[in-house]
């Protein structure tokens, strides 16, 4: 092979939806949004990509308990609560897994809405090549009384999602 041809094998297709871009990450700080960011992030890694960590910040009434304030926090906006828990998170999983590149400074965005519907808008404002996000997987009555953020954002992605749950404790 002559010396443009390796330079060339070692460039990126242009265009090619599987490597380089941004990966964008929806979690809602559970352990399933704590493996779905490790996966994405060493899905990152492999594919020469950036790492968006997105949190939509949600009306309490549509699930209640996701944000639960400490004593001291009682007064702060829910938005400034969820920032914390940001923090917290991708702390907590830095410290699981400090080998990853693209876990010691993601982006990281916090908005308001309905979180199927800005999961959808800001992978497309962040030009994402794939959407990654966490499931527990509910079914029954607890999956038509919840709702499946995942599924809807599966059901009207124009680009991949991957859907990754934790492993489940076996003690």
């Amino acid at each position: 092979m002559s010396d443009a041809a390796d330079s060339a094998a070692d460039k990126k297709p242009a265009g090619d939806p599987a490597l380089g871009g941004r990966v964008l990450v929806a979690v809602d700080f559970t352990p399933d949004s704590q493996a779905a960011l490790i996966w994405a992030c060493e899905y990152a890694a492999l594919a020469g990509a950036e790492v968006t960590v997105l949190h939509v910040v949600h009306d309490p009434a549509d699930a209640p308990g996701s944000y639960r304030a400490k004593d001291t926090d009682l007064l702060r906006p829910m938005q400034d609560v969820a920032a914390g828990m940001m923090d917290e998170f991708l702390e907590t999983v830095r410290a699981r897994r400090p080998d990853l590149a693209a876990l010691q400074d993601p982006e990281a965005i916090l908005i308001k809405g309905i979180p199927a519907t800005r999961i959808l808008e800001q992978a497309q404002a962040q030009k994402a090549r794939i959407i990654v996000m966490g499931s527990r997987g509910h079914t029954g009555l607890p999956h038509l009384l919840l709702g499946s953020k995942a599924e809807r954002v599966v059901q009207l992605a124009s680009i991949p999602v991957t859907i990754v749950k934790a492993k489940k404790n076996s003690d």
